[in-house]
């Protein structure tokens, strides 16, 4: 089945919708009309340029552009970690601790789908290597940035009940126990989430989009299956690895409380 073609007319008018919902949220005073339009933006310039990438990545097939590609990836999705926490750990941890729990959960999850359970040839073919590792990146980007949103943002409220349990002598892991597990949970809870309601509630996006490619819709259910679970094992992981390493930097070598590690609240938040 051929895929109908999509004129960028039709785009343009499409984004009348969203220029009709930011004149909304304007005149609610909601305080987003300036996100959404800047948003919707750059939706359209980074998703043309990365059409543009991809056609000539697919071209070449070259094992050193596909890593390259996903160096880039990696790390411009940490700096996005990085942006979306309110309080940040100061002195490049922020971006340090999303950057590395990505590139090895991410990474690790996608090499091992790659080699052992979709098995293209070579292993590292751009058509199935850079969609997955994007999928992956894109939800475990969300959940770490929650995690440490969460752990920091907690640690620094309720700061006087960690020093006083650091007082009665509790260690510092066990001190910020409950606010490291709550942030862990945090981080995985949306991914949960999508997966309990696929297929009932929403039908997952890379189902769609290969069902509107003309996919049999069965083996369409198969490839989402394997990204949900190959998604949620990334994003879990992920999410644990940085919360558990933010946590340690909180405290120095003598288990003392250090919100000084922290930068202040980003504006407006």
């Amino acid at each position: 089945m051929d895929v109908i073609e999509i004129t960028w007319w039709s785009l343009a008018g499409t984004s009348l919708l969203v220029l009709g919902l930011a004149v909304c949220t304007h005149l609610a005073r909601m305080g987003v009309s300036r996100d959404l339009l800047i948003a919707a933006v750059r939706t359209v310039i980074q998703l043309a340029l990365i059409g543009l990438v991809l056609e000539t990545l697919f071209a070449f097939a070259a094992l050193q552009w596909v890593v390259l590609m996903g160096v880039a990836m990696v790390l411009i999705a940490g700096r996005e970690v990085m942006a979306r926490q309110n309080r940040r750990l100061t002195g490049g941890w922020a971006f340090g601790i999303g950057t590395v729990s990505m590139f090895l959960s991410s990474f690790t999850v996608a090499a091992f789908a790659l080699t052992v359970v979709i098995g293209p040839e070579p292993w590292y073919t751009p058509q199935y290597s850079i969609p997955l590792l994007g999928m992956m990146l894109g939800n475990t980007m969300t959940g770490i940035a929650l995690g440490l949103d969460r752990l920091t943002d907690t640690a620094w409220q309720q700061r006087q009940v960690i020093e006083g349990r650091l007082m009665l002598g509790q260690s510092w892991s066990t001190a910020i126990g409950d606010i490291r597990r709550d942030a862990m949970r945090t981080g995985m809870i949306p991914t949960i989430n999508a997966m309990a309601a696929a297929g009932v509630v929403s039908l997952p996006g890379m189902m769609t989009g290969q069902i509107l490619a003309g996919t049999p819709p069965a083996l369409a259910v198969k490839y989402q299956i394997l990204v949900m679970f190959l998604i949620t094992v990334g994003t879990g992981f992920g999410t644990v690895a940085s919360v558990l390493i933010g946590a340690r930097r909180l405290f120095d070598d003598r288990e003392r409380l250090r919100l000084d590690r922290l930068s202040l609240p980003r504006k407006g938040a």
